[in-house]
């Protein structure tokens, strides 16, 4: 076996447990855990997406590049002062980094796409149909497990979702077939999203040094949708000019910072160390718990209010979680999901 490369350097005191050896019962509570507040704190990016697009009526895609940016920026200087080991990639890693970070932006910019053309509820639902895409391509292309336990839990969360979201009154499911479509498509790509996350988990790529090289690469195809596709794609820049949007407006960049500094960062950073502990199709199905923290965060932040329906959907995603849960706790298996790594 050869020697480990700066990648894996210092991966045990970041990730925990080497990913793929383990799915006992500490390394399930813990990794329930971290997906759980992954999903809290990315309840928050919402609050700062409204603020900015209401507020100072920012570009969707000029937004995530930014906010994409931003973050490689801030965890590129972060990590840079405290553990430089891990800002150095194996020339083996880098192409899959580069694809990893394709399939983020592509997830970013077709879900804004969705909400552009079928509104907020439709397609709040349509990007969690991840949850369902991630069980089947898992079970597909990494052999994980596609017990009845979690096919139910995919549909009570899915159901979970809509019912907070207030999809199932929306006519933009029979009014906006390219919406629908492209909705599909958003939760395609945040399907690959997880899946590949798992994958560089299996590769023993650090999770932290992923999400840089994810976040930096995302930033350069985002920024190329916006330069060449700002006359075809909703939310791009329609002229180079408007890449700076916020002007000198400290407020929208301090906000636009704090986005990609917090929320953005913590989220992503916990949802890639979940995936050294749990299959992406369980970490994907947790995430969907977030449309309920959404509506706690938005009740006290905003003074919105939970309806009967909201309250019955949170309900749903919470059964469908904990369902699971209780079905591998029951059925723990240390070799469980393992695969072989690569250094």
């Amino acid at each position: 076996m050869s020697k480990p490369d700066s990648v894996n350097s210092g991966y045990s005191t970041m990730a925990g447990t080497a990913p793929g050896g383990s799915a006992g019962e500490l390394d399930l509570g813990r990794g329930y855990g971290i997906a759980l507040l992954s999903a809290a704190v990315f309840s928050l990016n919402a609050i700062f997406i409204r603020y900015l697009t209401e507020t100072f009526e920012l570009p969707a895609l000029v937004l995530s590049f930014w906010r994409e940016f931003l973050l490689a920026v801030f965890l590129g200087a972060v990590l840079g002062l405290w553990r430089p080991s891990l800002l150095r990639v194996g020339r083996k890693h880098l192409g899959y980094l580069f694809a990893y970070g394709l399939a983020l932006a592509a997830f970013n910019a077709v879900w804004t796409i969705t909400v552009d053309l079928t509104g907020a509820a439709v397609g709040t639902v349509m990007g969690y149909t991840s949850a369902a895409f991630t069980a089947l391509l898992g079970w597909w292309l990494l052999h994980e497990s596609m017990s009845g336990a979690k096919v139910a839990a995919v549909g009570l969360t899915l159901g979970g979702c809509a019912l907070i979201s207030g999809a199932p009154g929306s006519s933009a499911w029979h009014a906006n077939l390219p919406g629908v479509l492209a909705g599909l498509l958003s939760g395609l790509g945040y399907s690959a999203y997880s899946l590949m996350g798992r994958r560089a988990a299996q590769k023993r790529i650090n999770p932290w040094t992923a999400l840089f090289y994810t976040f930096a690469f995302a930033s350069v195809w985002m920024l190329g949708a916006n330069l060449l596709g700002g006359r075809v794609l909703p939310g791009a820049a329609a002229m180079p000019q408007e890449m700076f949007w916020l002007g000198r407006s400290a407020a929208g960049w301090g906000a636009l910072l704090t986005l990609a500094a917090g929320p953005t960062l913590v989220g992503y950073g916990l949802y890639n160390v979940s995936l050294n502990y749990l299959a992406s199709s369980t970490a994907n199905l947790i995430a969907t718990v977030e449309p309920a923290f959404t509506a706690v965060v938005a009740w006290f932040v905003l003074g919105e209010r939970f309806t009967l329906q909201q309250v019955l959907g949170a309900g749903l995603i919470g059964a469908g979680v904990v369902w699971l849960r209780l079905h591998e706790r029951r059925h723990a298996d240390p070799a469980a999901d393992a695969e072989p790594t690569e250094r």
